[in-house]
C-alpha cells in the first residue's frame, strides 16, 4: 500500500489536466477528517475527495462516493466555504517530491477583490493533514486538524500561524537523477537490507516501490547493502533512473494488485509491479479510479470501526461484568450444592438432644447416615439444643432455595453473555454502516441503549445476507448480524435444509439449501468452512462445527436475538481461512453479474 511521491506525482499530472480553470461549487465535510469538494467543469462535473484520516489518507476524483453530510457543518467546512467556494482551481502542484499536494484556487473577498487561497493535502499517515493557507503572508486561515504546541514542539498548525513546510529530508530527488557514486556513498556503509536503504535515502520511494527496484535489478531485497558490489548498484542505480524517466514523460500504470487465494486487494501503484507477476492485476484507466477502488473498502471498514467503538466499549463492560456475576453465582451454587450437610446436622442434632447441654460449642455423634462414623457438630453455646438444630435446618432451606434460584439466574446470565458475544462478532463482521444501524437498533429495543424513541420493529433485516453456491451448485447462506441470523433461521430456511453453527462458540448462523436433496462431504465441508470463518474461532484450527436439519433448530420462546437451542445434530472440525473462504464461490445474482 503506497500512497507515495511517485503515485502523488501521477496523480497530480491527472488532476491539472481535469481541474485547471474548473470552479469549486460546493464544500462538504461528511467525516470530521474528510472533505469532498464538488467541481464543476465546461463538460463535467466531479467530486474532489481529500481525506486526512490517520490510516487511510488521500485525494482522489471520486465516482462511488455517497457518504451522507452532517446537519450542522463543521467549522473548517465553513472556513472552506467562506475561503473558496465559488472560487476557481488554478493549479495543482505537488511540493518538491514530496506527499504534499498545493491545490491554488482564486477567489473574491468581501470587497470584491481578487484573493488566492492555497489548500495543502499533506498526505504523512497520522499526522497527515488538509490546511487552508492565504496567499497574503502565507498564514494559515484553518485546518481540519489542529496542531497545537502541547501536541508538536516543532510545527504548529494552528489559525494565524505562518505556514512552513514539514522540515526538509536530506534525502536524494530521483527527479533530477540518481548518479552511482552519490548513491554509493549514501548506502555503502549501513547494516540495512538494500530495499530499506533505498526507500529511507531516496525521496518519494515507498518500501512497495523499493521492493520492485530489487526485483528488476535482479538482486535480493534482504541483502545488506554494504555488501552489494559495483555491478549491482549500477543495476539498481539503472533501474531507478528507468522509472523516473518514465514518470518524468507522464508514463503511468495505474493498477491494482489482488490475491486470488486470499480474495484480498493487496497493494495500488501507478507503475507496474514485476514481483506481483503470479498475482491477477486490475489494469486501471486513471490514478482515481486505482485509489478509490483500492481504498472503498478499507475506509469503510476504519469508519465502522471508529463509529463503533463507543459501542463495543460499552458491550464489552457490560460483558466483563456479566462473567463476574456468573463466577460469583457459581461459586454460591456450589456452596448451595451442599445444602444437604446441614439438613443431616439439623437431623442428627434432633437424634441426640438429649446428650445437648445449653453452653456446649461443639459435640461429638455417630453418623447413622455415614456408616455411623463420628462427626463432630459446631454449636453457639448461646442457643438452646432445639434452636442449634433449627439453625442447621433453616441454612439447609435457604441453600436449597438458593440452588434453584442461582440455577436460573446462571442460566439467564450465560444467554445474555453468549447474546453479547454473538453482538460484538456482528459488529466486526459489518461491511456498510447500514448493518451498524441495524445492530444499534436492536440493541435500542434490547434495552442495552437508553433512547428517547424506540424504533419500530421490523423483523425482516434491511442488509443483505451474504450467499455463497457450493462446489455441487446449491446455496450456502450466512448471516452476519442476530437480525439475519433469526430471519435466517427462522424464515428462510425449509426443514430439511441443513444449519451449522460453531459448537460452543459465538458465530453465524450457516444454511446449506438443499430441501432434504443428498449432499456430499464437501458441501458439509464448504459450509462449515464459513461457520467458523464468520465465528470468533476464525483464527483457530481445527475449529468445531455443529449442523443438523433445520426441524432440529427451535426458538424457545422469550430467546435473545439470534439464540437458538438445537438437537441430534453432528460435529465436524474444520481450519477456516482466508485462502480457504476464498475457494467459495460467492452468489451473484442477474443484477450483481
Amino acid at each position: 500500500m503506497a500512497f507515495d511521491g511517485i503515485v502523488i506525482n501521477s496523480l497530480v499530472g491527472e488532476l491539472k489536466k481535469k481541474l485547471i480553470n474548473t470552479k469549486v461549487d460546493k464544500v462538504y465535510q461528511p467525516e470530521k477528517d474528510e472533505i469532498c469538494l464538488k467541481i464543476r467543469a465546461r463538460e463535467d462535473n466531479f467530486k474532489l475527495v481529500i481525506s486526512a484520516s490517520a490510516s487511510n489518507p488521500r485525494l482522489y476524483l471520486a465516482n462511488k462516493y455517497e457518504k451522507s453530510n452532517p446537519k450542522k457543518a463543521p467549522l473548517f467546512c465553513m472556513t472552506l466555504r467562506k475561503y473558496v467556494q465559488s472560487g476557481i482551481i488554478t493549479n495543482v502542484e505537488q511540493v518538491g517530491f514530496e506527499r504534499i499536494i498545493r491545490i491554488s484556487v482564486d477567489s473574491y473577498d468581501e470587497l470584491k477583490e481578487k484573493t488566492r487561497k492555497y489548500i495543502y493535502v499533506e498526505i504523512m499517515g497520522k499526522h497527515s493533514n488538509i490546511i487552508l493557507v492565504s496567499e497574503n503572508e502565507n498564514k494559515i486561515l484553518d485546518s481540519i486538524k489542529r496542531v497545537p504546541i502541547s501536541v508538536s514542539r516543532v510545527r504548529q498548525i494552528i489559525p494565524g500561524n505562518i505556514y512552513e513546510l514539514p522540515p526538509e529530508q536530506e534525502k536524494i530527488n530521483p527527479l533530477e537523477g540518481v548518479e552511482l557514486e552519490s548513491f554509493i556513498n549514501k548506502v555503502n556503509e549501513t547494516e540495512l537490507p538494500i530495499f530499506k536503504a533505498i526507500y529511507g535515502n531516496i525521496l518519494g520511494i515507498s518500501p512497495l516501490i523499493a521492493r520492485e527496484i530489487c526485483v528488476r535489478a535482479g538482486i535480493d531485497k534482504n541483502k545488506k547493502a554494504k555488501e552489494l558490489s559495483k555491478s549491482e548498484f549500477e543495476d539498481i542505480s539503472y533501474q531507478i533512473n528507468y522509472i523516473f524517466n518514465d514518470i518524468r514523460e507522464g508514463k503511468i500504470y495505474p493498477s491494482i494488485i489482488i490475491d486470488d487465494s486470499k480474495d484480498k486487494i493487496l497493494e495500488f501503484s501507478s507503475i507496474k509491479l514485476y514481483q506481483y507477476k503470479d498475482m491477477r492485476e486490475i489494469k486501471k484507466e486513471s490514478m482515481s479510479s486505482t485509489i478509490e477502488d483500492f481504498y472503498l473498502t478499507k475506509d469503510v471498514k476504519e469508519r465502522i470501526n471508529q463509529k463503533s467503538s463507543n459501542l463495543k466499549k460499552n458491550i464489552t463492560l457490560k460483558l466483563e461484568r456479566i462473567n463476574h456475576k456468573i463466577e460469583k453465582q457459581e461459586k454460591e451454587l456450589k456452596e448451595a450444592q451442599e445444602a444437604e450437610k446441614y439438613k443431616i446436622k439439623g437431623e442428627l442434632l434432633t437424634a441426640y438432644i438429649y446428650m445437648i447441654k445449653q453452653g456446649m460449642e461443639s459435640i461429638k455423634v455417630l453418623d447413622f447416615y455415614n456408616n455411623n462414623k463420628e462427626v463432630e457438630i459446631e454449636l453457639r453455646k448461646n442457643l438452646t439444643p432445639s434452636e442449634n438444630a433449627q439453625k442447621y435446618f433453616k441454612k439447609y432451606n435457604k441453600l436449597k432455595k438458593a440452588n434453584e434460584e442461582l440455577s436460573i439466574h446462571i442460566k439467564n446470565n450465560k444467554e445474555e453473555a453468549e447474546y453479547l458475544e454473538n453482538t460484538l462478532l456482528s459488529i466486526e463482521n459489518c461491511e456498510d454502516e447500514k448493518e451498524l444501524k441495524e445492530i444499534k437498533e436492536e440493541l435500542m429495543r434490547e434495552g442495552y441503549i437508553k433512547v428517547y424513541r424506540m424504533p419500530k420493529k421490523n423483523n425482516k433485516p434491511k442488509t443483505t445476507i451474504m450467499k455463497f453456491v457450493s462446489s455441487k451448485g446449491n446455496m450456502i447462506m450466512v448471516g452476519k448480524n442476530n437480525k439475519q441470523n433469526d430471519y435466517l433461521t427462522l424464515r428462510l430456511a425449509d426443514n430439511e435444509d441443513i444449519w451449522f453453527h460453531t459448537k460452543d462458540i459465538p458465530g453465524s448462523h450457516v444454511l446449506l439449501k438443499c430441501a432434504g436433496k443428498n449432499v456430499d462431504k464437501a458441501e458439509i465441508v464448504e459450509a462449515a468452512t464459513l461457520a467458523a470463518y464468520y465465528s470468533k474461532g476464525k483464527m483457530s484450527q481445527n475449529v468445531p462445527v455443529d449442523y443438523t436439519i433445520k426441524k432440529n433448530v427451535k426458538k424457545p420462546s422469550g430467546a435473545k436475538p439470534g439464540l437458538v437451542i438445537y438437537e441430534k445434530n453432528r460435529t465436524i472440525y474444520v481450519t477456516p481461512s482466508d485462502e480457504e473462504k476464498a475457494k467459495i464461490k460467492k452468489f451473484e445474482s442477474e443484477g450483481e453479474k
